[in-house]
């Protein structure tokens, strides 16, 4: 006799409200239905699963075991129907998606856009911190972040390869090099996002490493506005490579002592209300 889905469903809800009656209730079925669910399961087993009190249902070692492996089951069967009424749901909506940089966010939601034109999708900038925090918060569906914490309850999905690059004028002396020292950049005014960046971090734990000390630095909110200081020739800055859209007068160039490859993840809050979109485009 094979086991089938409505048995293990039955015997998963009667083992957590440890009553047939509210069971039936949160199956939407008749008591007798999961009573002849479970009486089938029984019999092939061939042993007791709910040994019955005046106060209620206990289940027997057998059925702790059992119940071990079928939540798990049940538990995968919400989440599929979660996901799928929430992909049922993109005719309508929103979504709210912050980042840290316009790239790689910009062509995933655009490709999401094209996919889901009646979505209406809202894109906020932010430090790595303030993404992260936000996300936490739920004040966000999706956070589009590099090397992003791990957070309890949140899905997340690969999206690129980055690494810290130094962003210069095109015309600048060192421009003509292939690459650059952290003590050579010391020397220069240079263009950091502010505190709670993942680029400040890794710069300031860089120069403590090589006990770099970097005194002409200025500050700025967001890579675009890092870039735009570029571009009018106040400084170098430093960027996660592939963050922004190229510019003819700007270019790249790898830092000896950033060597390290960062993830671009996509993290988004799973479980949430139709209205919310709790995927995108992987």
């Amino acid at each position: 006799m094979k086991i089938s889905a409505h048995q293990i469903a039955a015997f998963t809800e009667v083992f957590r409200q440890k009553s047939v009656s509210e069971a039936a209730a949160v199956l939407g079925i008749t008591q007798s239905a999961v009573t002849q669910h479970l009486a089938k399961l029984e019999q092939r087993m061939g042993t007791t699963l709910f040994i019955r009190y005046r106060t209620g249902l206990e289940p027997t070692k057998p059925a702790e075991e059992l119940f071990a492996l079928t939540d798990r089951v049940r538990v995968l069967e919400q989440l599929v129907a979660e996901k799928l009424d929430a992909y049922s749901d993109l005719s309508t909506g929103h979504l709210t998606v912050i980042a840290n940089a316009p790239r790689p966010a910009m062509p995933v939601i655009a490709e999401f856009n094209r996919r889901f034109p009646a979505v209406r999708v809202e894109f906020s900038l932010a430090t790595w911190r303030v993404a992260q925090e936000r996300l936490a918060a739920r004040d966000v569906d999706i956070a589009i972040v590099t090397e992003p914490e791990d957070i309890a309850s949140l899905y997340h999905a690969k999206l690129s390869t980055t690494r810290l690059m130094a962003l210069l004028r095109r015309e600048h002396p060192l421009a003509e090099r292939q690459s650059l020292k952290l003590a050579e950049l010391a020397q220069e005014r240079v263009v950091l996002t502010e505190n709670g960046s993942l680029t400040l971090r890794e710069v300031q734990r860089a120069c403590r490493d090589n006990k770099i000390s970097m005194g002409n630095v200025i500050g700025m909110t967001t890579y675009p506005v890092l870039k735009e200081a570029v571009l009018h020739g106040i400084g170098i800055g430093i960027i996660l490579n592939d963050s922004m859209f190229p510019a003819d007068e700007l270019t790249y160039m790898p830092i000896d002592e950033l060597s390290v490859d960062f993830q671009d993840l996509h993290r988004h809050v799973t479980g949430q209300e139709t209205t919310k979109v709790c995927g995108i485009i992987l």
